[in-house]
């Protein structure tokens, strides 16, 4: 029987590991120790000082801005209201019963029958009278519908009434005393 053969090297001999010397001397004189730069530190103190500017710059508009915002949301809620009371006093001048004493108070008087004119030939047909000088509608009379939008002109002062008083009245409400007004119960 054969065997196979086997090639087998040298064994070379091995060299112990040299460790790394260390580099320790004694210290003869201390190390020259550095400056910081001054115009590093200046420069890093400048950009956190701009930059705390600026976040203050920026809180105090925005600041500003929501005084401004409730300003004009408080103008413009007045203007609403304003727009409200004179678009009802509107209505309520425009109203049929207000148009019918404008036209009493200026003479007017509702016409009777009506009358046409032919043009061709200048043809009157109808009555062709005008209206008698009594009306037969009377706006202000028991027939009368009550309209809550009308509103009575209140009488002006003229300037002997506000100088003999000397004084401008409020209308205020009544003092309250005894407090606070409820009604009576059982």
């Amino acid at each position: 029987m054969s065997l196979n053969a086997v090639v087998r090297k040298p064994v070379q001999p091995v060299a112990p590991a040299r460790e790394p010397q260390r580099r320790l001397q004694p210290v003869t004189q201390p190390a020259i120790r550095r400056k910081p730069k001054l115009a590093y530190a200046l420069v890093a103190l400048g950009g956190a000082l701009a930059i705390g500017a600026v976040q203050v710059a920026l809180s105090l508009a925005i600041t500003q801005d929501s005084f401004t915002l409730a300003g004009l949301t408080s103008q413009q809620r007045e203007l609403n209201l304003q727009t409200h009371a004179l678009q009802e006093e509107l209505t309520g001048l425009s109203s049929p019963q207000v148009l019918a004493n404008s036209a009493a108070g200026l003479g007017m008087v509702v016409a009777g029958s009506p009358s046409y004119l032919r043009l061709s030939d200048g043809t009157v047909f109808g009555t062709g009278a005008g209206a008698d000088w009594t009306s037969t509608v009377n706006p202000g009379g028991a027939g009368a519908v009550s309209n809550s939008l009308i509103v009575k002109p209140t009488p002006t002062k003229t300037a002997t009434d506000a100088g003999a008083t000397g004084q401008t009245t409020q209308d205020l409400p009544p003092a309250i005393t005894d407090g606070l007004p409820s009604p009576t119960t059982r």
